[in-house]
């Protein structure tokens, strides 16, 4: 069942595919991959959907109503708790409490547009679900940085949303092309770098930079492209990954002092154990068997990112956002980064 949206509107299903037509056949085929603000309309997600109070009635005197029209029953606030509407059909979608907050299908797509600051992603295929109650859009990225001769496999890039107050926001990578709900579903369980941001009162800025939790970077840091490239060609020993991994984790002062005197007894268990976690990632990790990674400088620092973005457990994905973007993950990925520079530059010698 592809359980696609039929607008009785428009007279059409609420999906769009780029040359590929899909098993169901339905929705628009396009030749050309549109920009989001014509992929909004292909796919029929042109719409908005608002919060408005709920009420009830009096269920007693609903009969007495009925019976005699000139008895007015009159209407029960439910207090904390909205209905969310489809504003170009007056359609309900779904219930929701007061802390919910709607993310628009436009800003769904800003997702995408962040990445590369504007127009430019390549809108696969996009549609809703049910009423309009859940919306999906496929991607690929318009460019990739390669790190030597290896490039990112292809993928698609998702986002998934609801305006019915079940289920959070959702992007990852999978190999599926979504069409329909099945497909959204597999896509969902075959899933990877995946980000889930609650409906909160933040969650549009979030949402615009979730990208960078993913560990996609923008198409124009050629800048990056040009300093990973040469990372990938230094060459490091094991005992030189894992002194610079040493050195990223750091917390304090008191640390870098027990582990540049060697007091490796003075070292909390608790940090080399983490480190432990980061060098057995860079050890074990696929990604990290490629020839750019393993045994080189760009290893180590993906080592590090690495172990932020796909290994270290988190309380739940909001803290694991914060961690990535202004917390912990962040400071230590940009030791990182400074660590590896100094390395290729000379100026820190692993011993």
């Amino acid at each position: 069942m592809h359980n696609l949206n039929f607008n009785e509107q428009t007279g059409r299903h609420s999906f769009f595919s780029v040359q590929e037509k899909a098993w169901h056949g339905l929705g628009k085929i396009v030749q050309d991959y549109p920009t989001s603000k014509e992929a909004l309309q292909f796919a029929g997600l042109d719409f908005t959907v608002e919060k408005r109070p709920l009420f009830t009635y009096d269920t007693e005197n609903q009969q007495a109503d009925r019976d005699n029209t000139d008895i007015v029953i009159p209407e029960i606030y439910v207090p904390n708790f909205y209905a969310t509407v489809r504003t170009d059909t007056d359609t309900p979608l779904g219930i929701v409490g007061k802390d919910y907050r709607v993310v628009q299908n436009i800003d769904a797509f800003s997702f995408f547009d962040s990445i590369v600051g504007g127009d430019g992603i390549m809108y696969e295929t996009a549609g809703a679900l049910g009423k309009g109650e859940r919306i999906f859009i496929t991607a690929k990225l318009p460019d990739y940085i390669k790190v030597g001769s290896d490039d990112l496999i292809e993928k698609y890039l998702f986002l998934t949303t609801s305006h019915d107050g079940y289920g959070s926001i959702t992007a990852a990578f999978t190999p599926t092309r979504i069409v329909c709900n099945n497909t959204l579903n597999a896509a969902l369980q075959n899933c990877t770098n995946t980000i889930k941001i609650r409906h909160t009162a933040n969650a549009e800025d979030r949402l615009k930079e979730a990208h960078k939790v993913m560990g996609i970077t923008n198409k124009l840091s050629q800048e990056l492209d040009t300093i990973f490239n040469q990372w990938a060609k230094v060459r490091i020993t094991d005992g030189e990954v894992r002194k610079l991994i040493q050195l990223a984790m750091v917390p304090n002062k008191e640390v870098l002092r027990n582990l540049q005197s060697e007091q490796y007894d003075e070292l909390s268990s608790c940090y080399r154990n983490m480190c432990d976690a980061v060098f057995e990632y860079s050890e074990r990790s696929p990604s990290q068997q490629l020839a750019t990674t393993k045994g080189t400088l760009f290893g180590a620092y993906n080592a590090v990112t690495g172990y932020f973005q796909n290994v270290r457990n988190y309380k739940n994905e909001e803290a694991k956002f914060k961690s990535i973007m202004f917390g912990t993950g962040q400071s230590r990925t940009q030791a990182a980064f400074d660590l590896c520079s100094d390395v290729a530059k000379s100026k820190l010698i692993l011993n």
